[in-house]
């Protein structure tokens, strides 16, 4: 290469998620002297927004929907933007982006499309937008997943397996220090958006039978969205009021991590959740269900539990368990934070990334151009 290649990244906005806070890290820790990014958005909002070096500059698309009129010139401006930057990648980072971003960068021939699969199926989703997303993986010459499980979903939907990539979730382990030894279990915490396929509902429902052992137990939920009105109903209800606690969304959760002793994640659905590598880093003990990439780096008995979706008893009973036992409970935690710290480091993730780029920069750009160069000299 003579120079940086410009490199396009496509997110919806900046709010604060697994897929926004592991693009906005390979954003900030691409090699300048080999990569040049550019950042675009439907939405240039969210708590995540001021993470982007002030030198990498960012172009908005308000889109609004895609039945929306307006979504047409949006995307044709989307593509006369990629041309302007003279992008040799375009990477799309989730869902919304894939659908739109991929499609506009190939109406603006850009030779490197890349899109990303980072959710298996969840009750969000309408037909329409799978079936869209599926159509514009057509467009892309790899899709990037970050689990086995995903990359499972994408062979059901069709998406040849030599377009598939796997590149696991990173994070800077240095950042989540653990808390002092835990003589007693008795804070919980659970990091996720309050949607309806993270399972809030089920670990309120446990927690009956968890304060009825352990009546000074805590419950603390990290992170907003739609769910948070019918949870606290269901609090509520349940009589626990005094017991759980909704901390809204947080931009930083290692110090929340560090001031819990027992990590819950009772998903119904999930490809590699970002919430689980960073409490393991914290080396909390983890209850979590077998779903979706988390058996991935969950090993039952060695680094944390796993239990079935919506097993209400069989969550309670896993916690009861760790809360019993202290020491194993530590156990786990000591053993989850090598897990990461061996597997799942950002700098690892980014060079990935990073090799994923080049090859297919290889496979596109300079061997086309050699084949087109040696079709000329014959």
């Amino acid at each position: 290469m003579s120079g940086p290649v410009d490199v396009v990244l496509l997110l919806t906005s900046f709010a604060i998620g697994g897929t926004e806070r592991q693009m906005v890290e390979l954003v900030k820790r691409l090699d300048p002297l080999r990569f040049r990014a550019h950042v675009g958005c439907f939405h240039r909002r969210g708590n995540l927004l001021d993470d982007i070096p002030s030198g990498i500059p960012i172009r908005e698309f308000p889109v609004h929907g895609f039945a929306n009129p307006a979504a047409a010139g949006r995307l044709i401006a989307f593509a006369a933007w990629c041309r302007s930057v003279k992008a040799t990648i375009v990477h799309t980072c989730d869902l919304y982006a894939n659908i739109f971003g991929l499609p506009g960068a190939a109406l603006a021939g850009v030779p490197v499309r890349i899109g990303s699969r980072r959710e298996i199926l969840t009750g969000d989703k309408s037909r329409a937008q799978l079936t869209a997303q599926r159509l514009a993986y057509r467009a892309a010459h790899a899709v990037v997943a970050n689990s086995s499980a995903a990359c499972d979903q994408l062979g059901r939907e069709g998406v040849p397996s030599d377009r598939v990539r796997l590149i696991a979730n990173g994070l800077d382990a240095r950042r989540f220090v653990p808390g002092p030894p835990r003589r007693d279990i008795r804070r919980i915490v659970m990091v996720a958006n309050l949607r309806a396929e993270k399972g809030h509902d089920t670990l309120l429902a446990a927690a009956p039978r968890i304060l009825a052992r352990y009546p000074d137990a805590t419950f603390t939920f990290v992170g907003e969205g739609p769910r948070r009105e019918p949870l606290e109903t269901l609090v509520r209800a349940l009589g626990i009021t005094d017991r759980v606690h909704f901390m809204g969304e947080s931009r930083d959760v290692a110090p929340i991590l560090s001031r819990h002793d027992l990590f819950v994640l009772p998903s119904r659905s999930e490809a590699f959740p970002n919430a689980l590598i960073e409490a393991m880093a914290s080396a909390l003990p983890v209850v979590a269900t077998d779903v979706g990439g988390i058996p991935e780096v969950v090993r039952p008995g060695v680094n944390g539990q796993l239990v079935r979706p919506d097993d209400v008893g069989a969550l309670a009973d896993a916690v009861l368990a760790l809360m019993d036992d202290p020491a194993a409970a530590a156990a786990l935690g000591r053993a989850a934070r090598a897990e990461i710290e061996r597997h799942y480091t950002i700098d690892r993730m980014v060079e990935r990334f990073e090799q994923l780029y080049l090859a297919e920069i290889e496979t596109h750009v300079w061997n086309r151009g050699n084949r087109r160069h040696s079709r000329v000299a014959a």
